[in-house]
């Protein structure tokens, strides 16, 4: 279907088909001269669809791939789709006439039980949204925070969990983890614009944000209006999400408080419990009545640091602090690897390994911190007698498991007694026949990659 969001003319460099990911794209523009809006050329707009903004924007929208939106349309179709509706789409935003498409209602479920309510803007308005936030990020990000780390150029998760640690090794060895509730469901539009504006005066960007918060959500087959909130699922939330926030910021650094802020993930380091209480009492209330979002005061807590998570992390209660994974992490990941696993019987094992492998190593790369490696070695362990155990269940009958084990260097006599011992799939998994015949050096000639090892050369390398 077609909507008001149907528009952007890509042309390819041979001037034929559809573009394939991998290719730039080049977006036509006229002059500024020649639009029939009065718009001067150096204002935030005209630098919104500059060509070279737009191509940046594509190649990110493509890279990320997603899910289609309310019109069905994948990345795939972007560059067909911008070829015959650029120019139209063009003068609309220069004439301050565009109107985002709906948002399609989906969830996912939270780390920590429940469901997080995301919203999925149409391929177009990702397009729009991704160049409108590579043009706002360089007027907005340098008045940021230090000590805020989300969603920023040159800023990660894992600078926050070493800040964190730092704070706490300074001496702060009380927290407040603050929990916002619903906190990108809750975002006060009129609170966030005012605060765009003290550095937008781009009417028709101020007004396209605001559209873009005010665009309805398809649930249950019907757009519903929306007043508040900022969901996520757009490449424009998070930004929007750290304007406001950035308000909380100043006000911490005025008070001369330590502390780190991920996105809505916020802990405060103080040296006292008192002090941790006063600081979740006076803040709560800044909250609530400056920004007006919610503290969740059930799942905030004051307390000593290495009894509360924090991206995934968590300290040990030692003088001499160190990092270890969180237990959700853990039980987090065991979970992926069941779900391959699931879908593993009746494939061979070396496939189940390929699709285990980039799962294993990106998971590595982000607890790459990690100082404690006991965790790590256990889920190693645990991974190899998961596969396994899928391997005996595919052997199926004791005719095949005597001849297998045979093959992998078991003698006669072993092999035939471990084959018909009448044990479980688990059982057997962790018994010494089938870690002999299965040992980690046959997994690693496999394929199958360690998380301790990966995350040992990685710490070597950085």
């Amino acid at each position: 279907m077609k909507t008001e969001a149907d528009a952007n003319t890509v042309t390819h460099p041979e001037g034929q088909g559809q573009y394939p990911e991998s290719q730039p794209v080049s977006v036509e523009t006229t002059p500024a001269s020649l639009s029939w809006t009065k718009a001067e050329s150096a204002s935030l707009m005209e630098r919104v669809i500059d060509p070279e903004n737009m191509q940046r924007a594509y190649r990110k929208v493509v890279a990320n791939k997603g899910v289609p939106g309310v019109d069905g349309m994948t990345v795939h179709q972007l560059a067909g789709h911008l070829k015959q509706y650029w120019p139209t789409l063009r003068e609309r935003l220069l004439a301050d006439e565009y109107h985002p498409s709906p948002i399609r209602a989906a969830t996912i479920p939270k780390p920590k039980g429940g469901v997080r309510q995301l919203g999925i803007p149409t391929v177009t308005d990702r397009l729009l949204q991704q160049a409108l936030s590579q043009v706002l990020m360089p007027i907005f990000d340098p008045t940021f925070s230090e000590s805020s780390y989300g969603y920023r150029p040159k800023r990660s998760a894992k600078q926050a969990v070493s800040a964190m640690k730092a704070h706490v090794t300074a001496g702060h060895r009380w927290v407040v983890d603050l929990d916002l509730e619903a906190f990108f469901d809750r975002v006060n539009h009129d609170l966030l614009m005012a605060r765009v504006a003290r550095r937008v005066d781009d009417k028709r960007v101020l007004r396209l944000i605001r559209r873009y918060l005010e665009a309805g959500m398809f649930q249950h087959g019907l757009p519903m209006a929306r007043r508040q909130g900022t969901p996520q699922g757009g490449p424009l939330s998070p930004l929007l999400a750290n304007i406001l926030l950035d308000d909380m910021d100043k006000e911490l650094e005025r008070r001369g408080h330590r502390f780190c802020r991920y996105a809505d993930d916020v802990q405060v380091y103080v040296k006292s419990q008192r002090a941790g209480e006063r600081v979740m009492e006076s803040l709560s209330e800044y909250l609530e009545s400056s920004l007006r979002l919610t503290v969740n005061r059930t799942k905030s807590a004051v307390d000593r640091p290495w009894k509360r998570d924090y991206l995934g992390y968590r300290l040990t209660w030692h003088k001499q602090l160190k990092l270890t994974l969180a237990k959700t992490s853990l039980k987090r990941m065991m979970q992926r690897v069941r779900q391959v696993l699931a879908r593993g019987r009746g494939r061979h094992l070396q496939q189940v390994i390929k699709e285990l492998k980039p799962i294993l190593r990106g998971w590595a790369n982000y607890f790459d911190h990690v100082d404690v490696k006991r965790p790590l070695a256990a889920l190693d362990q645990w991974i190899r007698r998961r596969l396994r155990g899928l391997v005996w269940r595919q052997w199926k009958r004791s005719k095949t498991r005597h001849r297998k084990l045979r093959g992998l260097g078991l003698d006669a006599y072993r092999a035939w007694k471990s084959a018909g011992n009448g044990r479980g799939p688990w059982w057997n998994a962790g018994a010494s026949h089938m870690n002999q015949a299965l040992s980690r050096k046959w997994f690693y000639d496999q394929g199958l990659i360690s998380v301790l090892d990966t995350v040992r050369r990685l710490k070597r390398s950085s």
